[in-house]
């Protein structure tokens, strides 16, 4: 995890955010115990109540379970249910910002995927498909 705190944000929240990141990435695996309340306050330097209340939250979301005299442990289906929220909130809060940049600098499918392979666009025929929001023809309707 991350050491570096975001003033724009409650620590437990930030706290909260890196383990269901953790949990989206496979760094922690269904079942797969939680580092202790303890461990996480000494290596962060935060109140042990802050690591407590982000823990509190995962719990309360049912993305991890308590077992008493064990710890906290993430639930069977807690990526699952993860993808399926931040998939969600990925195309209501920033899919728009993402296409509008798309149609504002009339980009092309064909230039994205390259672009996210590290290749450069290939110019002529190949290269002229048409924006990735459907935007660039004015003849159908906004999606």
């Amino acid at each position: 995890m991350d050491r570096e705190w975001n003033d724009n944000q409650p620590i437990y929240r930030q706290l909260r955010d890196r383990v269901v990141a953790m949990i989206l990435e496979g760094v922690l695996q269904e079942e797969d115990p939680l580092p202790s309340v303890r461990n996480v306050a000494a290596e962060y330097r935060v109140n042990p109540l802050t690591v407590l209340k982000a823990y509190q939250e995962l719990v309360e979301e049912e993305l991890v379970e308590k077992r008493r005299g064990l710890g906290m442990f993430v639930k069977a289906g807690a990526r699952r249910l993860l993808l399926k929220g931040e998939r969600q909130k990925f195309l209501d809060e920033e899919w728009p910002r993402v296409r509008a940049t798309i149609h504002r600098l009339g980009l092309n499918a064909e230039e994205l995927l390259s672009a996210g392979n590290g290749a450069s666009p290939q110019t002529g025929s190949a290269a002229k498909s048409t924006p990735l929001s459907g935007e660039g023809d004015d003849s159908k309707e906004d999606r």
